[in-house]
């Protein structure tokens, strides 16, 4: 099987945060979609667009994440940040893109992407199984090696 690859940096980060924070999107798109909120998919949007592109320390919802997680007293463990950097910025196209869909009425295109997105985001959250390095090594690493 072939080695996964994931953008490296020397920032870390409480792997806890990211998994509450995939909680908490999973969460949010779902009141988006049951509520017909295309306010709360925007919210969710910038969220991601917080957290992809932005020097902030803390995004919404990751802010609640982090409070939660010291609330529930979670265990820390330290992990490098750019994986999910890069996977915040897959989120935010994704959400930008379900939002756009279904505000242009293209209902079943955007639940499918959204679901895509709750699957990843579930999968973060119960297996710590970030989706990002897998589309990072089979979808950007092959653009960048000689």
């Amino acid at each position: 099987m072939k080695n996964l690859f994931c953008p490296i940096s020397d920032e870390r980060i409480n792997e806890q945060v990211p998994r509450m924070t995939a909680v908490l999107v999973i969460v949010s798109v779902i009141i988006g979609f049951a509520f017909s909120s295309v306010l709360v998919m925007a919210v969710v949007a910038a969220d991601f667009f917080i957290r992809a592109f932005t020097k902030m320390k803390f995004s919404p919802l990751s802010c609640l994440a982090y409070w939660l997680v010291r609330s529930l007293k979670l265990p820390a463990k330290s992990i490098d940040k750019a994986p999910k950097i890069f996977a915040a910025r897959m989120g935010f196209v994704m959400t930008l893109a379900f939002t756009f869909l279904y505000g242009m009425q293209l209902f079943t295109a955007s639940a499918i992407l959204a679901g895509v997105l709750v699957f990843f985001a579930a999968l973060e959250f119960a297996f710590a199984f970030c989706a990002g390095c897998t589309i990072y090594t089979y979808l950007v690493l092959p653009f960048y090696r000689n």
